[in-house]
């Protein structure tokens, strides 16, 4: 087949030799053809040599590199590439387990399938697409996928509206490409919760912070916790589970917190050690006293573009100084940050200001980012998004 041809400007064809799976408008000299957004092209350099084939898209980055080599982007291309994403999973012990059915199948360019986003919730799958490209072939790829997972395979549900450039006018596909409406109990962990993939943030749920939340596990025995921006409640049952005395789980919407409700009656069915409260953040932790000796500061993404980096460290800052005025001596802080433009320094920088700011005794006990079934693409750093950090506040 022939695809449209991008030629790059001289020099500009290092970062590809070097296996970064973008191109930049900036770096494109002429494109032969008139592809539109979505289709495959094909990239060479300036004196003609062939460097990668991908998904063609308007924006800063202008491919999105499926191949380094001469490759037909079909159904068989699609299969290989989420069998050996699978396999990974498979060494990882996260896939074909009892005790936890839920991962992330294909993360992005960590998976080389930049654009692509599928997570597993016990026999469904969950695929996101981020580029016009991906969205193209999302039938391709359900194929694949059922061809991979054969009989663990029952549904698939794609959601991409909030995901897609907007500017696309693909109009709301979301919707069941494979089977239909579900059972969505999932398992964690051997934790059980409900997943609402249809109408809930990402793919229904934050599959980045299970080895975090196991973490915060052994840390909760008889300690009072505080569960901020706690969207389905993930850390709160794993607190519980902890044996902790009392926890306390706050979100701005009353939508996450009844989903949080039920996700602690599934696993701890009339525990009367759990509240939740709908209500501002920020408004929570100026108004609360000094009851707790465990928080956990999980904000959604305070910075989503470079332009608005300098107002989102200010937010880290602010909600990290409230909790470290307010935490118990002898308290335990696990803070994260999931905006991929807040560098792993930035936001040390933003919380060691915070406790300077409080004045008191602060030391790193684990630094945390997100785990394998996300992996970073040693070419892509980029890809590393999820920042943690664990304190001891004396």
């Amino acid at each position: 087949m022939e695809y449209c041809k991008v030629f790059l400007k001289p020099k500009k064809e290092e970062s590809l030799l070097r296996f970064h799976p973008w191109v930049f408008s900036g770096a494109i000299q002429s494109i032969n053809g008139k592809p539109e957004e979505g289709d495959l092209v094909e990239v060479y350099g300036a004196n003609g040599q062939f460097l990668a084939i991908g998904h063609f898209q308007i924006g800063s980055i202008a491919v999105r590199v499926l191949s380094f080599k001469p490759a037909s982007i079909d159904e068989a291309f699609w299969t290989e590439r989420i069998s050996v994403a699978y396999e990974l999973r498979k060494i990882l012990r996260l896939a074909g387990t009892a005790n936890n059915d839920t991962f992330r199948l294909v993360h992005g360019e960590g998976d080389n399938l930049p654009g692509l986003v599928i997570d597993m919730y016990a026999r469904t799958a969950v695929m996101q697409a981020h580029s016009v490209g991906m969205h193209m072939a999302r039938h391709q790829i359900a194929k694949a996928l059922k061809t991979v997972l054969g009989e663990e395979l029952q549904n698939i549900y794609y959601k991409s509206e909030a995901t897609l450039p907007y500017k696309a006018n693909l109009g709301n596909e979301d919707g069941y490409l494979l089977g239909g409406e579900v059972e969505d109990i999932a398992v964690e962990n051997g934790l059980k919760f409900y997943v609402d993939w249809q109408k809930g943030q990402k793919t229904g749920f934050f599959v980045d912070q299970r080895e975090n939340r196991s973490l915060l596990e052994h840390y909760a025995k008889d300690r009072s916790v505080l569960n901020m921006f706690c969207y389905t409640g993930g850390f709160s049952f794993y607190a519980m589970r902890g044996g902790a005395k009392v926890v306390h789980s706050v979100d701005s919407s009353a939508k996450a917190i009844s989903l949080t409700k039920k996700n602690v009656e599934l696993n701890f069915p009339g525990d009367p050690r759990h509240e939740a409260y709908a209500e501002d953040a920020f408004k929570f932790l100026e108004n609360m006293g000094h009851n707790y000796d465990l928080i956990i500061l999980d904000p959604p993404a305070f910075a989503k573009h470079k332009n608005v980096l300098r107002n989102a460290l200010q937010g880290y800052r602010k909600l990290n100084a409230i909790a470290f005025e307010k935490i118990k001596p002898g308290g335990i802080l696990f803070t994260f940050s999931c905006s991929q433009v807040v560098s792993k320094e930035n936001f040390r920088l933003a919380v060691f200001s915070a406790a300077a700011q409080s004045g008191r005794s602060v030391r790193i006990l684990h630094q945390l980012t997100q785990p394998a079934d996300h992996p970073v693409n040693i070419y892509h750093p980029e890809g590393e998004y999820l920042k943690g950090l664990v304190l001891y506040v004396e």
